[in-house]
């Protein structure tokens, strides 16, 4: 072999070895990826029917954590005044997306304007209250998908009437610092004023509300209550469900799991799917993805669940036809 010829495949190789013992390309390539999962309420050693719904979604695209990404969890467990703590956490420990499950977005951007953020089911109208710029294109580093809550009040109160047929007054039990609260409460006003309903609103601002909140129902005894979801409305729902068994007042939820600790109905979009899409959103953004790019979907399947035990509690006889939609019935 001539020379020049021999030398010039031994510099090719030399190149060659090079770019793959580069240690900054070598940590490149071989860098497991890093999620971030901010979440407000407590994480318990069994993961809830959302985080479960997000991980087989992972799963079902070939990530498994602890093998081929790492998650990095936060939980405020209920103390929303945690958030702005765990969400700089999650930045400093350089994930390459973060899931920010409702409640804890606002916290999840302000922390970081170029991580991107993945919110599963983010409630209200993501839109009007500032969280997006519009559904197809939402500019900035947040996309996923909506839970469309307040867009559902109608639906629940036209739910209560029917399972009510004298219904007039709805108490509506809202928490105003929620980013969606104050969407669902104007929401809640026009359709019961097209339903021929009277809200009466009721505000739990922080825990210590709540007591103040039960009281004014206890005194005024309206025909069902309305409440909303957040983090607040979630965490003293023991309390909620049991005082409205004790006092017969048949009550409309936000979320499935409502109605399974005993409350009477619940209609919402369904937040298991909605994790589950979430995980597609992290893998295109690890796959090169940017979020703004990344239309926001909005719901398309629904649940509608009813306890029959709370409907006996409360002595009401509940239609054939009307269990017949739903597509939840605890016994």
């Amino acid at each position: 072999m001539q020379p020049s010829r021999l030398a010039a495949i031994v510099a090719l190789l030399g190149l060659g070895l090079g770019v793959a013992t580069d240690p900054a390309t070598a940590q490149r390539r071989d860098r497991v990826p890093r999620i971030g999962y901010l979440v407000v309420s407590p994480l318990a050693p069994t993961p809830s029917t959302e985080r479960q719904a997000f991980l087989d979604g992972l799963r079902e695209l070939g990530y498994v954590d602890g093998r081929n990404i790492v998650i990095e969890y936060r939980a405020a467990n209920w103390n929303r005044d945690l958030l702005p703590t765990l969400a700089p956490e999650l930045v400093a420990s350089k994930v390459d997306v973060i899931v920010a499950v409702p409640g804890a977005n606002d916290a999840a951007s302000a922390a970081t304007k170029t991580i991107p953020i993945v919110i599963p089911g983010a409630g209200g109208a993501p839109v009007e209250s500032g969280v997006i710029e519009s559904l197809a294109r939402p500019g900035g580093n947040i996309t996923g998908t909506t839970g469309g809550s307040a867009g559902l009040a109608g639906k629940k109160l036209h739910l209560l009437q029917e399972a009510l047929p004298r219904l007039s007054r709805v108490a509506v039990l809202w928490n105003p610092p929620s980013a969606s609260a104050p969407i669902e409460w104007a929401e809640i006003r026009r359709a019961a004023g097209e339903l021929g309903l009277s809200p009466v609103s009721l505000e739990v601002w922080d825990p210590a509300d709540v007591s103040d909140a039960l009281a004014r129902l206890e005194q005024r005894r309206p025909d069902a209550l309305y409440v909303t979801t957040s983090a607040l409305t979630t965490a003293y729902r023991p309390i909620l469900v049991d005082f409205a068994r004790k006092h017969r007042i048949p009550t409309m939820f936000g979320r499935i799991e409502d109605v399974e600790a005993g409350g009477l109905m619940a209609y919402s979009a369904d937040l298991p799917h909605q994790f589950r899409e979430a995980a597609r959103y992290v893998d295109r953004i690890l796959k090169g993805a940017k979020p703004a790019d990344l239309p926001m979907s909005q719901p398309s399947r629904f649940e509608f669940a009813v306890n029959l035990g709370t409907a006996r509690a409360l002595g009401l006889a509940l239609p054939p036809a009307f269990l017949l939609r739903a597509t939840r019935v605890i016994e």
